[in-house]
């Protein structure tokens, strides 16, 4: 299994700030977690609320723990709410099911990780998270509707 370093977790998290920075985007919290689900980098942007942290994080746990980027978790979710409400308690809460957690994967389709951003709509959470991780030379596999 491959595994994401430090400095590309270091490459994402820079990119979608820079991202959300020139999309002129409200203060963000980056997550950037590898396949095992540890924590490899995380910013707070200047100005942003005080729980944004975890519902970053927990955007990118809640993917990595489906395995599919929280676009289809908040698709599953309008299907099948009691299902989704039961993988939250599994995951301790850890599971946020809308757009905004993104997995980070290899050219050959290898789980690399996940990464997960609040602070802004999650549309414009997910398309920074895609930003980044795409500036890093991977996959961005957001999920879809």
């Amino acid at each position: 299994m491959a595994a994401i370093t430090l400095d590309a977790a270091q490459r994402i998290l820079v990119a979608a700030l820079a991202h959300a920075h020139d999309a002129g985007l409200k203060p963000l919290v980056v997550c950037v977690l590898d396949a095992r689900g540890a924590r490899k980098a995380l910013a707070a942007q200047d100005g942003v609320s005080l729980e944004r942290e975890a519902v970053a994080h927990a955007k990118a746990y809640g993917a990595l723990a489906l395995g599919m980027g929280s676009r289809s978790i908040f698709a599953r979710a309008q299907q099948q709410p009691y299902f989704v409400s039961a993988i939250g308690q599994l995951v301790q809460g850890a599971l946020v099911p809308v757009p905004g957690g993104v997995l980070i994967r290899a050219g050959d389709g290898e789980l690399l990780g996940a990464v997960g951003i609040s602070g802004d709509t999650s549309d414009n959470d997910e398309a920074a998270a895609c930003a980044g991780i795409g500036a890093a030379g991977f996959a961005a596999d957001p999920g879809s509707d």
